[in-house]
């Protein structure tokens, strides 16, 4: 016998866990959105990669023409990893000529060797697609080293930073490596590699 009722009953008494799937699900994919949206470095690292697999490059440096002597250079792991340095160096006309015959890989040697002290920012972007503020499962941890300050972007607790300044930690990190990417591409466009 039917009784609209009772069918009506039943489909309230699943709307609690209707809502509570919709939750969950919602939150194992917030995670993933946020790394995308939080990261100002994510689209300009992934565009970066595409062009130096397209280029067949696994490094590429800049002068940044916003602070005369200094430079920047990354080492590209395809797959894998994103190394980049950005210094000021005491012999600028020196790299001048070596990004002129690309020989990007000796800058980035260069810079992160021999730089002016107290000058570099050296970044680990772990799987080439832009900071993200914090790792995935397993993986460690987006790093970025200024001077004799490290932040190793795996959560605040991790940091020993409050929530506040580890998210202005990764703000101020992740603008400043966007600009840096932004730099390495268009040397890359211009350089017609």
């Amino acid at each position: 016998m039917y009784n609209p009722m009772y069918n009506m009953m039943r489909l309230r008494s699943n709307r609690p866990l209707l809502g509570a799937a919709v939750a969950l699900a919602v939150a194992a994919m917030a995670p993933v959105l946020a790394r995308d949206q939080d990261s100002k470095s994510s689209l300009v690292a992934k565009e970066l990669t595409a062009a130096l697999d397209g280029a067949k490059l696994e490094s590429i440096a800049a002068s940044d023409p916003a602070r005369p002597g200094e430079f920047v250079a990354a080492l590209y792991i395809p797959g894998g990893q994103l190394l980049v340095v950005s210094a000021k160096y005491s012999a600028p006309t020196l790299l001048v000529d070596k990004i002129g015959k690309k020989e990007y890989r000796e800058v980035y040697m260069d810079l992160h060797s021999a730089s002016v002290a107290g000058t570099k920012i050296f970044i680990q972007d772990q799987q080439a697609d832009g900071l993200a503020p914090k790792a995935d499962n397993d993986m460690p941890g987006d790093g970025w080293e200024e001077g004799t300050k490290s932040v190793a972007f795996e959560g605040a607790k991790k940091a020993k930073m409050t929530d506040a300044e580890y998210d202005k930690a990764f703000a101020d990190a992740d603008a400043r490596y966007a600009k840096v990417l932004s730099l390495l591409l268009a040397q890359l466009k211009k350089s017609g590699t």
